[in-house]
């Protein structure tokens, strides 16, 4: 096991009308003057928004909103959130969401702090956030985990290009957790809530830093946890057992718990970026449709990775093959027929985008290696070729 330090600041706040203690949650962290951000029109026709404004003016807590958040957040919309709440001297970024409404109140937060400097300069790696303003968050969709986590993703629109920012200063002040503000998400919503919620921990378990035992059975418990649930939300929604469940494991998921003691390092996630920047790929999407091929290539690299992806065949899925290479390959299989009964797709064909050609395969490849000057991954350190088999592999 390697040497970790780990806290996770974020006051959770979880269970039924958990809601109601906002103004709580808003008084610990002093805050009187709120910028509200939000997505599209769902918080608008759930009643949601009406209900946390009045919630904020019963407390005589002054605010201002920002709607139209969409998925992969746009670095534009961000700015200007920055704009208004200077403007406004906001003293906390409240999100109502899932993960690009959160990850977009942190780009907010961090700019407010910093108003000297353009944000995306944070997401380049060219400026570390050093200060920022607290965030408080209103969870309606279990799956990123940005809820209680130090990660942030944007998008620059203009230019098509995704980037990640690992900082402490994004873990949330406070994450208010109610299942039921998530009973009516669609089905499509919810399933790839689920994947994320899947992947966020896969990629921590596959690490090559092993006899992390404790960090390992933790990760196989979130996983079990979500496999036996993830049916039950995609048929229900309004399964508000299975729901809380399902929510609970998103922030277990991302926030650093499942991958304490192993190698740091996400795999699959930046692979993705490149389908959700070039052709704005829904994230979860992204995600399944390229994990089975990226498991398949890494998992053939050495005996160790057979030996590993055969312990996750048996703990996680009850696989009893005794043979390991077959075990493996058992795992994995079951795996992408999880994402299937899901409707999920499991390769780029079933994507929108249609990649067919080997340029367009390159291309991909060019995006996530910044042309040939980074590698990915930790199980696997994956440079560009590496990068387009596994492109190749997926685009099927």
């Amino acid at each position: 096991m390697k040497s970790f330090e780990y806290c996770v600041p974020t006051r959770v706040v979880f269970g039924t009308d958990s809601l109601d203690r906002l103004p709580a949650q808003l008084e610990k962290s002093k805050a009187s003057r709120v910028l509200v951000v939000y997505g599209g029109q769902s918080a608008k026709k759930s009643g949601l928004l009406d209900k946390v404004l009045a919630l904020l003016d019963g407390a005589g807590i002054s605010h201002q909103e920002l709607g139209g958040v969409q998925p992969n957040p746009h670095l534009g919309l961000a700015r200007e959130g920055v704009k208004k709440a200077i403007a406004m001297d906001a003293q906390l970024i409240l999100a109502i969401g899932g993960g690009s409404v959160i990850d977009t109140a942190k780009a907010i937060a961090h700019g407010k702090a910093n108003p000297e400097i353009d944000i995306w300069e944070f997401w380049l790696g060219k400026k570390k956030v050093e200060k920022s303003t607290p965030v408080g968050v209103i969870l309606t969709i279990p799956a990123s985990g940005s809820e209680t986590s130090d990660s942030a993703v944007l998008t620059d629109e203009t230019i098509l290009q995704k980037r990640g920012l690992n900082t402490e200063f994004n873990r949330p002040a406070f994450a208010i957790m109610d299942p039921a503000l998530a009973a009516t998400l669609p089905r499509r919503q919810v399933a790839c809530g689920v994947t994320d919620i899947m992947m966020h921990t896969l990629e921590r378990y596959f690490n090559p830093i092993q006899g992390n035992e404790t960090t390992m059975q933790l990760a196989e418990a979130v996983l079990r946890v979500v496999i036996a649930n993830g049916s039950a939300v995609i048929a229900d929604a309004g399964n508000l057992d299975a729901m809380s469940e399902i929510m609970w494991c998103g922030s277990l998921s991302h926030n650093g718990l499942t991958g304490l003691g192993g190698a740091k390092g996400l795999s699959v996630h930046p692979v993705s970026f490149a389908l959700s920047e070039k052709y704005d790929i829904i994230h979860g999407e992204a995600l399944s449709a390229l994990w089975c091929s990226w498991a398949r290539y890494v998992c053939k690299a050495n005996e160790d990775n057979y030996k590993l992806f055969a312990r996750y065949a048996r703990n996680v899925w009850d696989i009893a093959e005794p043979d390991v290479k077959k075990a493996a390959n058992a795992g994995i299989d079951a795996s992408e027929a999880y994402f299937k009964s899901l409707g999920m797709p499991v390769s780029i064909g079933e994507l929108s985008c249609g990649v067919q050609d080997e340029a367009g395969i390159e291309d991909l490849a060019a995006r996530v290696s910044y042309h040939g000057t980074r590698r990915v991954g930790t199980l696997v350190s994956l440079d560009h070729e590496a990068l387009r088999e596994i492109f190749a592999m997926a685009n099927h």
